[in-house]
């Protein structure tokens, strides 16, 4: 009777092919799912109030359909093929010097100006949002993006409407702040991305319990999120309605986005339904490139063997700035019919009582493949000036940008292409290059000149004194000034 239960021997065949790994994925994944559909299902019902609790429901949804495709992709285990990716070819991108120039500004009338919002300042030492940061001349990221619209609009007399999008993080903050706004001559539109939930890795359930968990269990799962969220919450529609045709995005930390005609022009006259805008990269720029037949490729998503290939300016010569064009009637259409299927990342995570989680998280560039005509522009590096950490700010701060009607503008008695970073704010207009290493303590009023290297020993401190001017110096410890 117990021979009659042992196995054919065929079947050690089969599992020595491999086919009862895949078995086991493929079931594990449908328990996965079940349990996470379950464990939705139990989130949404504490949630009392009839329409918060079906927007929650259709947020909960997108969740678990971005969930459900991790668990494919991760059945399948396919690693990225490195060798076929490559950077675009010369017809995917036109140089920014080729783009037409307006005849008039009529085009305006049917553009809006997105900006993602929905950044911590954490990194700088902020607990709000980021975009309330004074960067120059006492305005903040908001205060500069207000004034070059609200200028926009007044000079040529037409309605370019600004659209924030914010996240849970920033939304309470960014509505305060906006009322100052009131009397402005621009419209502003503010909207919620999606809320989803963290997910403990080992067990692949969510963090929270109820819908109204603290914010740690949940995250804004990146700025691809952008396409979900305009359709859910009604502005894709409203702007529509408006008769808007085109949608301008970037980030809201970047201070070199400004509204462009001539690129508009181009996206009219090309019938491009998402233009993406690139710079020429240097070694410091890790974030984004493209992907063989125009598709985005983020750092998360390199092997890690690849990493430096990636950062290298060898075989990507340009990379993305996240400052999207995009056809709106076209995103409609895409919506409502083939929906955005982005590449997920993987953005883990470990909580404060030290659990480790996983944030599935997309990229709004990745939505180039779903568009027609879709390619790149090479822009002037002046269109990428964000503002990450303080040694970015330092520039902006700094006598080498200038204020006109809220867009930076550098200063024409700068003679070097290149702009130093550094945490301090010295007067550095001739500056051209700048390393310091150690304990280096910066008085007020100091003068940097040409080329300085300033360098503190291990256990060593450097005083730089008030109003000194170092000019093509270098300096190591014990320095007398």
């Amino acid at each position: 009777m117990s021979s009659s239960l042992m196995p054919r021997p065929d079947s050690f065949n089969a599992r020595a092919r491999g086919t009862s790994h895949i078995d086991f994925k493929t079931a594990t994944t449908g328990v996965a799912a079940k349990a996470m559909r379950n464990e939705i299902s139990r989130l949404v019902a504490t949630v009392d109030d009839p329409a918060t609790k079906k927007a929650f429901d259709t947020e909960m949804q997108s969740f678990f359909y971005l969930f459900t495709r991790y668990l494919a992709e991760r059945a399948k285990s396919q690693d990225l093929d490195w060798d076929r990716i490559k950077s675009p070819a010369e017809d995917q991108i036109v140089p920014y010097a080729d783009l037409p120039k307006p005849k008039d500004h009529s085009n305006l009338n049917k553009l809006a100006v997105l900006k993602v919002n929905g950044g911590l300042g954490t990194s700088m030492g902020m607990t709000g949002a980021k975009s309330a940061l004074e960067v120059k001349d006492d305005m903040t990221f908001l205060d500069l993006t207000v004034r070059q619209i609200e200028h926009l609009n007044t000079t040529n007399r037409v309605d370019v409407p600004l659209i924030l999008m914010t996240s849970f993080n920033t939304h309470e903050d960014t509505l305060r702040i906006i009322k100052k706004y009131a009397n402005q001559q621009l419209r502003i539109t503010t909207f919620n991305q999606s809320r989803y939930p963290r997910i403990f890795k080992e067990t692949l359930l969510p963090c929270p319990k109820r819908a109204d968990d603290d914010k740690k269990s949940w995250y804004p799962p990146g700025h691809g999120d952008l396409y979900n969220a305009l359709l859910h919450s009604g502005v894709l529609d409203q702007l529509l309605a408006e008769g808007k045709e085109y949608l301008f995005v970037s980030n809201s930390d970047n201070l070199g986005a400004v509204v462009d005609e001539n690129i508009l022009q181009h996206m009219i006259d090309s019938q491009a339904e998402f233009l993406m805008e690139v710079t020429d990269k240097t070694k410091a720029d890790i974030k984004a490139n493209y992907e063989g037949s125009i598709r985005l490729l983020e750092i998360a998503q390199v092997p890690s063997e690849h990493v430096e290939d990636f950062k290298s300016v060898r075989k990507f010569k340009i990379f993305n700035t996240n400052n999207l064009w995009i056809n709106l009637k076209a995103l409609k259409h895409v919506m409502e019919t083939e929906g955005m299927e982005l590449e997920i990342i993987i953005n883990p995570k470990t909580t404060d009582d030290g659990q480790a989680v996983v944030q599935l998280e997309t990229a709004a560039g990745a939505a180039i493949k779903h568009f027609k005509n879709a390619h790149g522009i090479n822009v002037p590096r002046q269109r990428f000036l964000p503002v990450k950490s303080c040694s970015d700010l330092l520039l902006i701060k700094s006598d080498i940008y200038s204020l006109a009607h809220g867009q930076l503008v550098i200063n024409e008695q700068r003679m070097f292409e290149t702009t130093p970073r550094f945490k301090k704010i010295p007067k550095i207009l001739e500056l051209d290059h700048l390393t310091v290493t150690g304990d280096v303590y910066f008085g007020r009023n100091v003068t940097l000149r040409g080329t300085v290297i300033v360098v503190a020993n291990e256990g060593q401190r450097i005083d730089i004194p008030d109003g000194c001017i170092l000019e093509n110096s270098k300096f190591r410890h014990p320095a007398i000034f």
